[in-house]
Order: C-alpha cells, then structure tokens, then sequence
C-alpha cells in the first residue's frame, strides 16, 4: 500500500514541488506565506515565457518549536507566462524589499488564468498564465531567520 506524504515529511529536506492545479498552488502559497524578495530578484523571460522569483522563504513546514526560526532561499517559477503586470511595486527602486502573502489563482478560459503574488502593503505583481504549472525549488541550506522571530499577523 502506498502512503502519501505528510506535512511533517519535508521538516528536514529540501521542498521541490510542482503545482499543476488550484488545490496544489495552495500548498505552494502556504510554504511561500511571509517570503522577502528584493523587486530585483523578479525576472520575466518573454522568448522562454517563464516567471521567476528567488525568494527567502519562511520555513513554515519546520516549526515543531525544537529550532530557531528559519529561512532558505527557494525559487518560484510561473511556467507558460504570457503577461506580466505589477500594481504598487516601484521597480525603479533597485533596494525594494517585497514580502509575499500569497499566490491567488484565478481561471479564465480554456485552461488558462492569472496567477497573483499578493503583497504587503496593497502591492501586487499579476501573471497571465496559458496553463497552470507553478514549481518552488529550495536552492540553498536553512539559515537562522535575521529577525529570530515566527512572522505575525495580528487581526
């Protein structure tokens, strides 16, 4: 019998995922919740058509308590880009720092749609997709979070 994986199974490796749906790009936007990016960490390839983003992302599927907070840097690519539009983002401001609240997918016709990286602070960077395929690849060891602290969201 084959058992699936658990959310506590990635504590320890490295997280390579592929989301092909909307039920898998909540997975991703979970582990991506509260990741920093400087506004030059974004690349868009016309010719490839792919979206990228090297973030440092939260690792959320490590917190059992036992460790400090940690971070490790992950790439996020948006496979079948079409578009690309950003709203409240300066990308003139080369020392920008982003932080991403989540990826929001929205359908459109015949498979296609819009992936949105939802930012603090109303800013939004908005990717016309033909078809869904999202991956996030960890690249780097877990390093200790600078601020030593969980990220908060008071209501």
């Amino acid at each position: 019998m084959v058992e699936d994986a658990r959310f506590e199974d990635g504590g320890e490796g490295p997280i390579a995922l592929k989301a092909l749906d909307a039920e898998d790009l909540k997975v991703i936007s979970a582990l991506v919740q509260d990741a920093v990016f400087p506004v030059t960490e974004m690349t868009w390839d016309r010719r490839k058509r792919r979206f990228a983003v090297l973030l440092n992302r939260f690792r959320w599927e490590d917190r059992g308590g036992k460790t400090p907070p940690e971070r490790v840097q992950a790439v996020l690519v948006f496979e079948d880009a079409m578009a690309v539009a950003s709203q409240g983002v300066d990308q003139a401001d080369r020392d920008l720092i982003l932080s991403l609240l989540s990826l929001d997918w929205t359908p459109g016709e015949d498979g296609t749609g819009r992936v949105t990286l939802v930012l603090a602070g109303d800013g939004a960077v908005a990717i016309e997709v033909e078809a869904l395929e999202v991956t996030l690849k960890d690249v780097t060891r877990p390093y200790i979070a600078p601020s030593g602290k969980v990220p908060d969201h008071p209501e």
